[in-house]
């Protein structure tokens, strides 16, 4: 997939706080290296990035904004004409300026990747098929962290990341793999 001026690229949420113990188990662990290789891809084409940071208003989060983890991994600092989106929600859309960016651009394709999984990169995803976007998201660039059902049993961070993955494909994006997207 060649990167084009209306095809954009958005990065979710790649941010140290991510990395602090706190989130337990993950999978993927070459997932920000997937991500790079994508960001590396669309940087040489010219064509729209985004990198989304999560500016937790929570007391505890290691994504607060006065806190170390709320900085981007090494790597993914956006450069100059790209657009660095600070939410405080799940969706990259709300209370930011990515849509109105978006548009000014005539981007009409978003491939999507990030952390996590289950949380802001799918609600992003979700949130941008429904504002009538073609959403491309890519699973093997992205992380999900084990979590506990309602009822207090460990749900693995495959099985979650599967079925959103799952979920996603059926009617919000087509879920591609890096391999895909940068040959």
């Amino acid at each position: 997939m060649t990167p084009t001026p209306d095809h954009a690229l958005v990065l979710v949420d790649y941010q140290q706080g991510f990395d602090h113990p706190s989130w337990g188990r993950r999978n993927n662990p070459g997932a920000e290296q997937q991500a790079q290789r994508l960001l590396a891809h669309w940087r040489a084409h010219g064509a729209p990035v985004v990198i989304v940071r999560h500016d937790s208003t929570e007391e505890n989060s290691t994504l607060r904004p006065d806190q170390p983890g709320n900085a981007l991994k090494p790597g993914f600092e956006p450069r100059a004409g790209e657009l660095l989106c600070a939410k405080q929600v799940h969706s990259a859309f709300i209370g930011t300026p990515l849509q109105a960016w978006l548009d000014a651009r005539g981007v009409k394709d978003i491939t999507i990747s990030g952390i996590s999984t289950d949380m802001c990169t799918s609600t992003t995803t979700r949130m941008g098929c429904d504002l009538g976007y073609r959403m491309h998201f890519v699973e093997d660039a992205c992380v999900c962290f084990e979590q506990r059902d309602p009822h207090g049993e460990a749900l693995a961070p495959e099985l979650l990341h599967r079925a959103h993955i799952t979920t996603l494909g059926s009617d919000f994006a087509r879920v591609v793999r890096t391999d895909q997207v940068v040959a």
